[in-house]
C-alpha cells in the first residue's frame, strides 16, 4: 500500500499545472538575522522557471544578494480535504538590468492580466522594468499536496 505521501503527491504535470492556474506566489528569504521574510506577489513563468519582478531596493532583494537561497509557495482550499500546494526550494538567480528585466516583467503581465493588448503589456512590462530586479527562481526541490486525491479518507 503507497504511503499516504505518495497518495496525494502530484505528477510533474499536475505540477506545472496547477501552478499556471494560481495568481499569488508566497515567497520566503533570509533575513540578515537568519530569520524569515516572507511576502506575497504575482508571478510568471518563463522557461520552466517561476519567475517575478519587485523594486531593487525592497527587503527580499536585498535578502537575495546576500544569501540567494528562496523558498516559494502556491497553494489552494478553504477545506482541508480540498488543500492543494507546491513548496519549491532553490536558488534565485537576479538580473537588474531593465532589459533583462522586462522579458520576466512581460511574462508576468501576460500572465495575471488577461485580455491586454500587447501595446498594453509591453508598456506594462516596461513601466515594471525601471528600479527593479527580476528574479528567476532555480527550483532544487520540489514538494507538491493534493488532498483530493484522497477522495475524503483520512
Amino acid at each position: 500500500m503507497p504511503s499516504r505521501r505518495d497518495q496525494i503527491r502530484m505528477s510533474d504535470d499536475e505540477i506545472w499545472k496547477f501552478i499556471e492556474g494560481r495568481k499569488s506566489l508566497q515567497v520566503a528569504t533570509l533575513n540578515r538575522d537568519g530569520s524569515p521574510h516572507l511576502t506575497t506577489l504575482w508571478f510568471g513563468i518563463l522557461e520552466g522557471d517561476i519567475v517575478f519582478e519587485t523594486f531593487t531596493k525592497s527587503q527580499k532583494i536585498v535578502n537575495l544578494k546576500r544569501d540567494p537561497r528562496i523558498a516559494v509557495l502556491v497553494e489552494d482550499g478553504l477545506e482541508y480535504n480540498q488543500l492543494r500546494g507546491v513548496a519549491i526550494n532553490g536558488h534565485a538567480d537576479l538580473y537588474d538590468k531593465p532589459e533583462d528585466v522586462f522579458r520576466y516583467a512581460l511574462a508576468v503581465t501576460r500572465k495575471n492580466n488577461p485580455g491586454l493588448t500587447s501595446e498594453q503589456e509591453q508598456a506594462a512590462a516596461k513601466m515594471m522594468s525601471q528600479k527593479r530586479t527580476a528574479v528567476v527562481v532555480k527550483a532544487e526541490r520540489i514538494v507538491s499536496w493534493d488532498h483530493r486525491k484522497l477522495g475524503g479518507r483520512y
